[in-house]
């Protein structure tokens, strides 16, 4: 067959360990036989980042705003160990907090269903998509350690630098400690509640927002007002398409959502979604099932795997051993990416083989042959589920596409 052809490039995001291993798999087996893939390609895994003083991430993150779309694998945040394993020049940010920090998007990610796979809380029986605001609090926040005897402040300038206010952070009269400034935008809060509301209409879902304003009463009690303010330019057509907006606390939102039946857009600020995605992806059956986009403000889209580098399959690679590595949520993070390619593009041809592609990782799946993490999740009538390798996954796929 003639390979479909792109109009406009993708900006590709390399990434690192297994995941980095199964990218140029998943593009060699289900890709570049049928398409003529165009991209414009950056490195962002982690010696490259060093390399260049993580300018690449950056340059990664300008391309994303220039050509509307990209595909990203999964990449590593160094921590302690990573600085000593990797020989690094400095412990450099999470790629994924610069990226969403430039785009300043929101974060949307979904539960990839098959039949067969069972959900870990029996009561879901629809997606629960969880939106993550992409922008600022800890992710962009300041720290520093504080020695015994020493004062901490929280200091306010105005445009001329005199100071307006002072609050005491902590005195830190009996004991050493470490302090923390983070800090949010109005206008990001803003687009993140419009985003979650016009997703929320398009698939007609209810949508629950939650923070802990009782706590937080500033910080959080901006959050819940602008979420407020904004809803009431959407409330008529909520009502309309019999959906309803749901301010609560954080702890109450996650006993709704663990006792509901799903089919809900579940708001959260950035860790909140940091942490509640890895929950409800495991709920469902599995980090490697979800998917992810982020979406800007002004209609640019990132789409990546929920999960991490998979490290521990990595180093089984690097012995030679057999890994049987979940790709299913990097599949559906370049199918995304694809599709929107195609849609903005008008090329038709595009969005049919990316849907198609989905379609043939779903089946292969329902059919019974999957990675060994799903193999006790699945329990279908007639069909025994059969462990493949990595390799092996992609080719059963290939097949069926």
């Amino acid at each position: 067959m003639a390979k479909i052809q792109m109009n406009t490039p993708l900006v590709e995001m390399d990434g690192d360990e297994m995941t980095r291993i199964l990218w140029q798999k998943i593009k060699d087996i289900l890709i570049l036989p049928y398409v003529d893939l165009k991209t414009e390609y950056y490195d962002l895994g982690l010696v490259h980042r060093d390399e260049t003083g993580d300018t690449v991430t950056v340059e990664s993150a300008l391309a994303a705003k220039k050509y509307g779309v990209a595909v990203k694998c999964a990449t590593i945040t160094p921590n302690v160990q990573r600085m000593s394993e990797y020989n690094l020049h400095e412990m450099w940010k999470s790629p994924n907090g610069t990226i969403r920090r430039i785009l300043d998007g929101t974060v949307f990610r979904a539960p990839i269903l098959c039949k067969g796979i069972r959900s870990y809380v029996p009561g879901w029986k629809k997606p629960i998509v969880l939106a993550r605001h992409a922008y600022g609090d800890v992710y962009a926040a300041v720290d520093m350690l504080a020695e015994q005897g020493e004062k901490v402040y929280l200091v306010k300038e105005d445009k001329e630098g005199r100071e307006t206010a002072r609050k005491l952070v902590h005195d830190f009269n009996g004991t050493s400690g470490v302090v923390q400034g983070m800090h949010n935008m109005d206008e990001s809060i803003r687009s993140f509640a419009h985003s979650c509301f016009r997703y929320a209409l398009d698939e007609k879902i209810d949508v629950i927002f939650a923070t802990k304003d009782t706590i937080s009463k500033v910080y959080d009690g901006r959050f819940k007002a602008i979420f407020e303010e904004v809803f009431a330019e959407y409330k008529a057509r909520f009502e309309e398409a019999g959906i309803s907006y749901l301010y609560t606390l954080i702890d109450d939102a996650v006993a709704r959502i663990v006792r509901s039946e799903g089919g809900v857009l579940w708001a959260c600020k950035n860790y909140d979604g940091d942490v509640m995605s890895d929950m409800v992806a495991t709920a469902y059956g599995s980090l490697g099932m979800m998917s992810s986009v982020l979406v800007s403000p002004d209609g640019k889209y990132e789409y990546e795997a929920a999960h991490g580098t998979v490290t521990r399959h990595y180093y089984k690679h690097l012995k030679g051993e057999e890994t049987s590595t979940n790709s299913v949520a990097t599949i559906f993070a370049w199918t995304g990416a694809l599709k929107k390619r195609g849609e903005l593009d008008g090329n038709a041809a595009l969005v049919d083989f990316a849907q198609k592609l989905e379609n043939a990782t779903i089946s292969t799946i329902e059919e019974g042959e999957m990675t060994g993490d799903l193999i006790p999740l699945f329990a279908r009538e007639g069909v025994t589920p059969r462990k493949l390798n990595s390799e092996d996954f992609l080719l059963a796929i290939q097949k069926r596409l």
